[in-house]
């Protein structure tokens, strides 16, 4: 018998959209708008009491219920612990649920801005926070998520655009060839920064993930949460040249520091994670290739342009990886 196909997102019509919400017994007015995600489908949905949540729609074959439950289990401690972040709304007693072959879960609505990472004051703020967020993710292990690693971020990214009809035939050898010497420098700085600890992790906490209100900052969106070193969600809000990045690497740490030690040998992972995320990115437009989304969002992707950049930008990186870290 044939495996059942899976849904896509071209079966995601507003009414589908709506149907799912309608199955949880809530009334909705109607009013629906799409947010921009590309990894999954989200939501604002209008409710007939005037209030609003936000849907998401998972994306399908990424990930097991059981890791995105993992996800929710963890965002629901934070939430218990006064930390702020954006939780699943828990209706009678499940996060995740089902609707027309899609899997997806609601939120409340949060709103904000982009925090001025600029300011040494919001950075102590956010690495308050952040401190809070890495004790509560050192206390319990995933075991269903993935880690951040050399394999998964590195080798699986490279082996994906190798074997697949990706990369052009006059720059494939020179893109191996660099991507594996990006691969060894990552290997080496992973051996200088030693048997660093390995804790629940925002994952991708960069600045669009933040929603900052006068009340202070909001982090959102932990559906890329994993496994991994604490440096991962400290050095995506640095930015600027090396005596900034110092600066701001500082006014992080003051805020950490205050509810968790950090590990000065994880600033020999900067640039490795960086290179990671580098290589991991280029395969993840490769991966959703069929997703009628990324070739409208990237239509440069695959080019010989697009390609001699990511040469000279595992070059850079290389180099970078073979110095001393420039923070710390």
């Amino acid at each position: 018998m044939n495996a059942p196909t899976p849904p896509t997102y071209a079966e995601l019509s507003p009414d589908a959209v709506l149907d799912a919400i309608d199955s949880l017994g809530l009334r909705c007015d109607g009013t629906l708008l799409q947010l921009n995600s590309y990894e999954n489908r989200v939501f604002q949905v209008g409710l007939e009491d005037g209030s609003q949540r936000i849907a998401k729609f998972y994306r399908p074959g990424r990930w097991s219920d059981a890791a995105i439950l993992e996800e929710h289990a963890f965002t629901l401690e934070l939430a218990e612990r006064e930390i702020p972040v954006v939780p699943p709304i828990v209706l009678g007693e499940r996060s995740l649920h089902h609707a027309g072959g899609h899997r997806f879960a609601l939120f409340a609505r949060q709103g904000g801005r982009t925090p001025e990472i600029e300011q040494e004051e919001t950075l102590e703020w956010l690495g308050r926070f952040l401190g809070r967020i890495h004790a509560v993710g050192a206390g319990t292990a995933y075991q269903v998520r993935p880690t951040l690693d050399v394999q998964t971020f590195g080798v699986a990214s490279r082996d994906l655009l190798r074997d697949g009809d990706w990369l052009p035939v006059e720059l494939r050898d020179a893109w191996l060839a660099i991507a594996d010497q990006a691969l060894d420098a990552v290997r080496q700085s992973y051996a200088r920064a030693g048997d660093v600890s390995l804790i629940r992790l925002h994952g991708d906490c960069h600045p669009g993930n933040l929603l900052w209100t006068d009340d202070g900052p909001h982090f959102v969106d932990f559906d890329d949460s994993r496994t991994g070193p604490a440096i991962q969600d400290l050095w995506m809000l640095l930015s600027g040249d090396e005596a900034d990045m110092r600066r701001q690497f500082a006014a992080l740490l003051r805020g950490y520091e205050m509810f968790r030690e950090f590990d000065d040998r994880e600033t020999h992972l900067i640039e490795p994670l960086r290179t990671l995320r580098l290589l991991h990115h280029s395969a993840w437009i490769a991966s959703r290739w069929s997703d009628p989304a990324f070739p409208a969002a990237f239509p440069w992707f695959g080019s010989v342009r697009y390609w001699q950049d990511r040469i000279l930008e595992l070059r850079e990186q290389v180099a970078l990886m073979q110095e001393p870290p420039r923070i710390g």
